[in-house]
């Protein structure tokens, strides 16, 4: 028999309810009642408001009573609630002073932070009825899933070969072939397609919760809806509109079921995580949650009561505040205990780093506070160490040596050079090493090396357009990058020029070469893999449709690409020697340096002198890696725009230079090199191995 260690001591509308517990914060199901428990530091009251699905109004409203308030938490626990039929929110009596940050409005139904889900938009792109007043409420779940034993996949991170993709745009097209288009449990049905390509880790754009209607007061944009979902409702709550189940309120269940599918498919799962604004914006902005709860508490404030903008989004959270410091790590020990979650991915993570004026901090103890958790003590840490106020820090983020950083140093030299950039040549020999310039407090696996992401031009865009196109989102062109270092090799967009689609077809190849052939963390995005596009739109933030969904009728016209790409995967995961961590450049067991770099003449290579060409040698020591035997990579490149020839260094006895790669051609096919030297076409790369003779 269940003992309750609380009774109900007053009643209201056929509830019964009395003081709560403290923690956990949010609605927590306890002995025949649930408990919910809220932080407001500067509110002189609060009140619980509970509602019928569907219905505007509440059908009661509880107000906490001075003896259900211990310290600066409200909490309350209420008897008898069916959480089947119920969805919840609360009033915050308070002050309202702009220009001293107290924003407080009574008469405004506001989110629970801690709510593990949200409704009001269950179907993407539908707004349900009976929302109007207050379309974003928290509502109750059971945390019973059956994970049949599953646990977070125990991957190195040197290991990840990283595959960043946005849930309803990798299967939304028509042509995806799948049932439940756009979905967590569509993404299922195509991890067949991403064990063929071979990756062993999705980054999943942002799956919190989020209002795709957000642009709807703008004039121009009010067609468009928030596809990216860079813009947080509710940090707890999965995206309730990407679960094909979610009418029927089981988008919790349908996401663990697809990361526990996942994982027994040996692919591990990151969050993309927004934990530097929230959806409310600036001072013209919605009331949702925190500016109604706690205005002061969870945002950065200018003197005049203003919000500062280091998001470039409206606002700023106040991360290094310790109540706000408290719901990020509840936030993610919940997504890894709840959700089994391999990593996480901090967009803007920089911003974390700041004071509560903004200020930049050399130990700010949010960073400190993830690094050194228990239960995120496994977690893969992936800053985007940059935010929109100017803060750069990629190479020199806090880390306490488990963070690493979406390396975009990495990403801007490899473009410069692949394009023509001869200057680029002497980074680029550090960057393929896997950056010891930058990380070499740590090790190369703190570099995820990355050429395009979501924010950007496509691998395909990235070599058919000069310029950006983004007409379509309504802001004449002028949002996103106006310098890609990209080159359109000829024809702005499409073309049936030949000659300049072979051009792209070897650009997209050389890219992925090295990108594959490199130290540290490769990530590519959705997509790249067989030159889908996105129209030379580089910031499809809004385009919820053929611009950004992938076009899954590409793959049989690119299968040659696909194949290629295929092929490096598999060889890097079969050789440890291009996923090693250290920056350890001296003779291993097989005589030869295990990295070393080269000119079109083997051994001569000036590290400083600008170059078009170059290759780099990887010399696998088998008996370091239980193999049976050593391993040999001359991988070589050629960004000039006339044809090279390099001359190959010698092998140990016995062993021959064979084609296992070449951008120039349709296919690898595994052929001797003969005469000790090997002509690369222009703007091409190859991969040779060294074979034992038969």
């Amino acid at each position: 028999m269940s003992k309750i260690d609380a009774f109900p001591t007053h009643s209201k509308d056929g509830l019964s309810y009395c003081a709560g517990r403290v923690f956990p914060f949010g609605a927590t199901i306890t002995d025949g009642a649930v408990n919910f428990s809220i932080y407001s530091q500067d509110a002189q009251g609060c009140t619980l408001l509970l509602y019928h699905p569907g219905e505007e109004e509440p059908f009661t409203e509880i107000e906490f009573l001075p003896e259900f308030r211990i310290g600066n938490v409200y909490c309350m626990m209420v008897f008898d609630i069916n959480i089947e039929k119920v969805e919840y929110g609360y009033r915050f009596k308070g002050r309202y002073d702009p220009a001293n940050g107290y924003r407080f409005n009574e008469n405004q139904p506001l989110l629970d932070p801690y709510a593990k889900s949200v409704s009001g938009s269950a179907v993407w792109g539908k707004r349900s009825a009976g929302y109007r007043k207050f379309p974003h409420r928290g509502q109750i779940i059971y945390e019973d899933y059956n994970w049949d034993g599953d646990v977070p996949l125990p991957v190195a991170q040197k290991d990840l070969v990283i595959y960043e993709m946005h849930v309803r745009g990798f299967t939304g097209n028509p042509n995806s072939g799948v049932h439940h288009k756009g979905t967590f449990a569509g993404l299922c049905e195509k991890i067949p397609y991403l064990k063929e390509l071979g990756i062993n880790c999705v980054e999943l754009m942002p799956i919190f919760s989020f209002d795709e209607f957000e642009f709807s007061g703008d004039e121009k944009r009010k067609d468009l809806l928030n596809y990216w979902g860079y813009s947080t409702v509710g940090f707890f709550a999965p995206k309730a509109g990407y679960a094909a189940s979610a009418p029927f309120g089981l988008e919790a269940d349908e996401l663990k079921n697809m990361i526990k599918t996942l994982h027994r498919n040996g692919i591990a799962v990151i969050l993309d995580v927004v934990f530097n604004h929230t959806a409310e914006g600036n001072e013209n902005g919605p009331y949702i949650s925190y500016r109604g709860i706690d205005n002061r508490t969870y945002y950065m404030l200018t003197p005049d009561g203003g919000y500062y903008n280091f998001s470039g989004c409206g606002n700023t959270i106040n991360c290094n505040h310790a109540v706000v410091r408290g719901i990020i790590m509840d936030c993610l020990r919940y997504w890894v205990a709840s959700y089994h979650v391999d990593g996480f991915r901090f967009d803007l993570a920089s911003i974390m780093t700041r004071d509560e004026l903004g200020a930049p901090m050399l130990s700010p103890p949010l960073i400190e506070n993830i690094a050194r958790d228990a239960i995120l003590g496994r977690c893969h840490l992936i800053a985007e160490a940059w935010d929109a106020g100017g803060l750069y820090q990629v190479g020199r983020f806090p880390s306490w040596k488990r963070w690493s950083e979406w390396n975009g140093c990495y990403r801007d030299c490899l473009r410069r050079f692949i394009k023509s950039g001869a200057e680029q040549a002497p980074e680029l020999y550090r960057r393929i090493s896997g950056s010891p310039d930058m990380y070499g407090d740590r090790s190369s696996a703190a570099s995820v090396n990355f050429i395009t992401c979501h924010d950007g031009f496509t691998m395909y865009d990235l070599f058919s357009y000069n310029e950006k196109h983004n007409e379509a989102n309504g802001e004449e062109n002028r949002d996103g990058c106006g310098n890609n270092d990209s080159w359109n090799c000829g024809a702005e967009g499409a073309t049936d020029d030949k000659e300049i689609n072979a051009i792209r077809m070897r650009q997209m190849k050389n890219a992925f070469t090295i990108l594959m052939t490199s130290r540290g963390v490769p990530m590519m995005y959705a997509g790249d893999e067989f030159a889908n596009t996105q129209y030379g739109n580089n910031n499809a933030y809004c385009q919820d449709n053929e611009i950004s969904w992938l076009d899954w009728s590409m793959l049989e016209n690119n299968r040659e690409l696909f194949e290629y790409v295929k092929t490096l995967i598999r060889l890097r995961r079969e050789h440890p020697v291009f996923r090693e961590s250290h920056f350890n450049t001296e003779r291993n067991g097989t005589g030869y340096p295990e990295l070393s770099f080269h000119s079109e003449t083997p051994w001569q290579h000036d590290p400083n002198a600008a170059s078009l060409v170059f290759a780099y040698l990887y010399a696998e020591d088998g008996c370091k890696y239980g193999m049976t035997e050593d391993s040999f990579f001359y991988i070589l490149c050629n960004a000039h725009w006339e044809e090279h020839t390099l001359y190959l260094p010698e092998l140990p006895q016995g062993r021959q230079w064979h084609t296992l790669l070449y951008s120039g051609c349709s296919a690898g096919n595994g052929t001797p090199v003969h005469d000790g030297r090997f002509t690369l076409m222009p703007r091409s790369t190859a991969v040779l191995i060294g074979k034992r003779l038969s």
